[in-house]
């Protein structure tokens, strides 16, 4: 299962993390997982090259942490509330693969 953590400071999210795998096929056909983590790439090369915040980027087979600081944090708002909606879109289609939370940090 996909499990997607957005981190949220003052009622605004700073950042993400994806971790695990959907399971729903094998590794290479498995489009719950392609599908969260293409959103997640997008959103954070869209941090990064486009909107030109610095972000702490973590990542590693089935996980990638995705933290704003707070001097970009106004810049992010866009992108980040985009890949929740887009998360918990997918939540909706495939419960049984994907859970999505917020967490106040």
């Amino acid at each position: 299962m996909i499990r997607v953590d957005f981190l949220a400071r003052n009622g605004c999210i700073c950042g993400f993390r994806l971790k695990g795998h959907a399971g729903m096929a094998p590794a290479g056909h498995d489009i719950v997982c392609a599908a969260m983590s293409s959103a997640a790439y997008m959103a954070a090369n869209t941090l990064t090259d486009v909107c030109a915040c610095h972000v702490l980027l973590r990542q590693k087979d089935g996980y990638l942490f995705c933290s704003v600081p707070c001097t970009s944090l106004e810049h992010a708002q866009t992108v980040l509330k985009g890949l929740k909606l887009h998360a918990e879109g997918l939540r909706s289609q495939y419960p049984e693969y994907i859970q999505v939370f917020l967490t106040e940090v």
